[in-house]
């Protein structure tokens, strides 16, 4: 009874948490602009620099090493400076390093400026986690962090709807150039609306009550080696492992499989690829919410997490047979469904480190497990550029992709059978 009456004082006073959901739905789109230019550019990057597909992958590769290093990075910086100042920084960093693309003009010089972007994008998660776990109650956070998380699909829908018209008119470096600088006007909403909700004064006691319904957690960060020990933490790093490469794959060799594959142009294959991160931006959404909703009902957060998980696993099947469609539009269907199950299967994931771990702690878990999905993601871009110039097709890519969400869910139910809060962090 007591939570009802939260509540209904919550319905009474606002909802002045989602607005910081919109902040960071809007950072995340920007993010994925950012990141995916050079997987939308790439038949054009390849035709002027005279690219091969290991050159490409070797460029990836560079964007994952730094994404590695900088969301273990992010994830304690977060956690010990806070979400405010942490996302600041890492904003700062990747639209620096964004706008430096610009002047490059050999792979080393790409490989330079995509390092440095992967430095700062690896700030976005980290943060914007750390932010809904600051803002929102348990019982909310998946349906939180699958909104925020839509914006990586709502970026890669206006990508390859606004680089090429960009890149025709202006050339594809005052592309780069005129994305990074218009996205600083985030920047300056950002360090003006956002701060800790018992700091902000737009906050009612009512929704504040509302936010801090769960029991009180540790407020000093946890070492990294209390955190390394617990099979929780690798729950949740080996889960991001398994399937991190198959949503770089997606983002980075889609745009090229399909010029390949159905013979589109820079300007052609814009449409379906809006239309398969449409259904990635519902599937992020929905899974957050049917996981939300089945713990609403009364279901546990195991049964809730992993029952979503499965049917994301499920989903992600047909896409093992996606080289073998002959029909760009039915292609377009699999590949949609399967990038939506991933969205939806990571939005859960992603809720793991909360569900598992203090408040102060959950940055840093994040930024492990963003680490080590960075490291497949970086097996991944190398593997990729081996297969498509060793035997010039994507079917092995696509037997990866369509596998890694079962050994993904394997992983995480054998060391978190239980997903209990973490004793002794």
């Amino acid at each position: 009874m007591e939570g009802d009456g939260i509540e209904r004082a919550v319905r009474r006073a606002g909802r002045y948490r989602w607005g910081i959901v919109a902040l960071l739905f809007m950072a995340t789109v920007i993010n994925y602009v950012d990141r995916q230019m050079i997987g939308v550019l790439k038949p054009t990057l390849s035709k002027d620099l005279g690219w091969t597909e290991t050159d490409f992958a070797n460029v990836i590769f560079f964007f994952q090493m730094a994404y590695a290093i900088g969301y273990i990075g992010f994830g304690r910086i977060v956690d010990v400076i806070g979400a405010r100042m942490g996302y600041a920084v890492a904003f700062v960093i990747w639209q620096v390093a964004h706008i430096a693309h610009g002047g490059a003009y050999s792979v080393t010089q790409f490989a330079m400026a995509r390092f440095g972007l992967g430095i700062g994008e690896a700030g976005n998660f980290p943060a914007g986690i750390k932010a809904v776990t600051e803002w929102f109650p348990a019982k909310e956070r998946a349906f939180a962090i699958g909104v925020f998380n839509a914006g990586a699909n709502v970026g890669a829908i206006i990508t390859p709807l606004a680089v090429p018209a960009l890149t025709v008119a202006y050339g594809w470096r005052m592309a780069f150039v005129v994305t990074g600088v218009v996205s600083f006007v985030w920047l300056v909403a950002w360090l003006a609306f956002y701060r800790r909700p018992r700091e902000h004064q737009k906050v009612s006691s009512g929704e504040l009550a509302w936010i801090e319904q769960d029991p009180a957690d540790p407020v000093q960060p946890l070492p990294w080696r209390r955190l390394i020990a617990k099979r929780e933490t690798w729950a949740y790093a080996l889960g991001k492992f398994c399937i991190d490469p198959i949503w770089w794959f997606f983002l980075f060799w889609l745009p090229g499989y399909l010029g390949d594959r159905y013979e589109l142009d820079l300007l052609s294959f814009g449409p379906p690829l809006v239309a398969i991160y449409l259904l990635s931006d519902l599937g992020s959404v929905a899974g957050g919410w049917l996981s939300s909703r089945l713990i609403a009902r009364g279901r546990t957060v195991n049964f809730a997490r992993k029952v979503t998980m499965l049917v994301c696993a499920f989903a992600v099947l047909p896409v093992l047979f996606a080289q073998s469609i002959d029909n760009l539009w039915v292609a377009v269907l699999v590949i949609g469904i399967a990038t939506a199950a991933h969205q939806a299967f990571s939005a859960n994931l992603y809720t793991l480190p909360s569900d598992l771990f203090p408040r102060a702690a959950v940055g840093s878990v994040v930024g492990i497990g963003g680490t080590v999905g960075a490291v497949g993601g970086m097996l991944m871009a190398k593997y990729a550029g081996y297969v498509l110039d060793g035997i010039g097709s994507y079917a092995p890519l696509f037997f990866v992709a369509g596998s890694a969400y079962f050994v993904a869910l394997a992983l995480v139910h054998l060391l978190s059978p239980r997903l209990a809060r973490v004793e002794g962090a």
